[in-house]
């Protein structure tokens, strides 16, 4: 695939595999696009900030985070004041400051048009500041000429991106989310991005189980299933392997309820 500034605008940079592995750690912070399975939540239920236990018993004990996690809806913004503006200008510092992508925004606050009603928005706060977040959106939405990024890229309604990112037609399915926008924030010390990451993709995986949802599809790294097995999460390739960025990735359909009791 021939790398283009519009392509970039839709693909952050993956977290190094050496990181995930947990290595030699990297100096540089960078949003990554990755996705996992998550905590026990009943499907349905109403979505709410929760403390984090996979994530606090891994932490140091002088981590300077409390960590919550939060999945807003447009349902429920009201009840968590500011964390919606604070989500979307921790994307701007990410996506449009660090990276310089070219995208909308307005009032310090990135968004796109997939930022609508029908999605949801996982936040990760560390003593009330935004560490991290990730958008999933029903594979069944429709909103004016838009359905969801990979399905709209195949359609040919985003000039600039790979339309082949899957061998097969997009799938549109009420059980199938589609996972965008993770990133990472500067807040999150080197020494604990992997665990923040890590929880993240738990949490996200959780949030779409409690909307009915029993798989994810979203671009991953090519070394996808090492590392989700790791947080046990199986998936399962949909589309060739590209370079996004410089890192190998592929369109990737992953079970979030494989192993949930």
């Amino acid at each position: 695939m021939i790398e283009s500034k519009k392509a970039k605008r839709a693909f952050p940079k993956l977290l190094p595999q050496h990181e995930f592995d947990c290595k030699e750690p990297s100096s540089i912070r960078r949003p990554f696009f990755a996705f996992g399975s998550g905590s026990k939540t009943p499907r349905e239920a109403e979505p709410e900030t929760v403390k984090v236990p996979q994530l606090e018993a891994e932490l140091p004990v002088d981590s300077p985070f409390e960590i919550e996690a939060t999945t807003l809806s447009v349902r429920n913004f009201h009840e968590y004041g500011d964390l919606y503006s604070r989500y979307l200008r921790g994307r701007r510092d990410v996506f449009i400051i660090e990276k310089g992508w070219q995208l909308p925004e307005t009032d310090g606050m990135e968004f796109d048009q997939y930022d609508t009603p029908l999605a949801r928005w996982i936040v990760l706060q560390g003593n009330g500041t935004v560490l991290g977040g990730a958008r999933i959106s029903p594979t069944t939405a429709q909103c004016g000429n838009h359905s969801y990024m990979l399905r709209d890229a195949q359609l040919g309604l985003l000039p600039g991106l790979p339309a082949d990112m899957l061998d097969e037609t997009a799938p549109v399915d009420k059980e199938i989310w589609e996972a965008t926008r993770l990133f990472l924030t500067e807040a999150v010390p080197t020494e604990l991005r992997m665990q923040v990451q890590s929880s993240l993709m738990l949490e996200m995986a959780a949030a779409a189980r409690s909307v009915g949802a029993t798989h994810i599809i979203g671009i991953v790294p090519a070394v996808f299933k090492r590392w989700l097995k790791r947080i046990g999460m199986t998936a399962t390739e949909m589309g060739p392997v590209k370079i996004i960025d410089g890192d190998r990735v592929q369109a990737a359909l992953m079970n979030v309820v494989d192993g949930v009791a």
